[in-house]
Formats: structure tokens, sequence, C-alpha cells
């Protein structure tokens, strides 16, 4: 169970926009928020482990935090990092959306 607890602190959430979508239904591929310490390999056997399909590509960016500013005090939102998973033929998440 602990191998789980680890794969569900590495993905996430599913990032749902209308882009995303789209990327979904052209190209089987999903886009996650993930973890920013994760690498390829990581977002690979976490998606495959929790969702039982299997990945093709995996591709990754990092998004800096914006920056916000409150009155004369600026501050920064948090970074994250995004995964795209293209997944092989025949393979597709059901309950994505």
């Amino acid at each position: 169970m602990a191998e789980m607890d680890r794969y569900y602190s590495i993905v996430r959430k599913p990032r749902v926009t209308e882009k995303g979508l789209k990327m979904v239904e052209r190209h089987r591929a999903y886009p996650f928020e993930v973890a920013r310490e994760a690498n390829k390999v990581e977002i690979r056997q976490a998606v495959e482990a929790i969702f039982g399909v299997s990945v093709q590509k995996v591709r990754t960016q990092n998004y800096l935090g914006k920056l916000k500013r409150l009155g004369r005090h600026f501050g920064r939102r948090p970074a994250w990092k995004k995964a795209i998973v293209v997944l092989k033929d025949g393979h597709a998440i059901e309950d994505f959306y």
C-alpha cells in the first residue's frame, strides 16, 4: 500500500482544460500536474500503476509561479510541473474528466 501512496504523491491531479481535452481526443495525450522532483521514469511507473494503462511517451514542462502583488508587497505563487503522458494504441483513461 505504501507503494501506491508514493505513486499518488507523484501524480497529483489531472489538468482538465479545453486544450488538454483536445489533446486527449486527438493524440491520447493526458496532461497531469506532477511533483516537481519527479522524473519521467517515475511518472511513467505511477501512471501505469494508478490507471492500469501502458505509456508510450512522457513529456514534462516546468512552470515558474506567477508574480503577484498585494499593495506594495510582492509574492510568488508556487512553481509546479506538468507532465503530458501519451498512451499506446488501444489504451485510454476512462475517468479522466
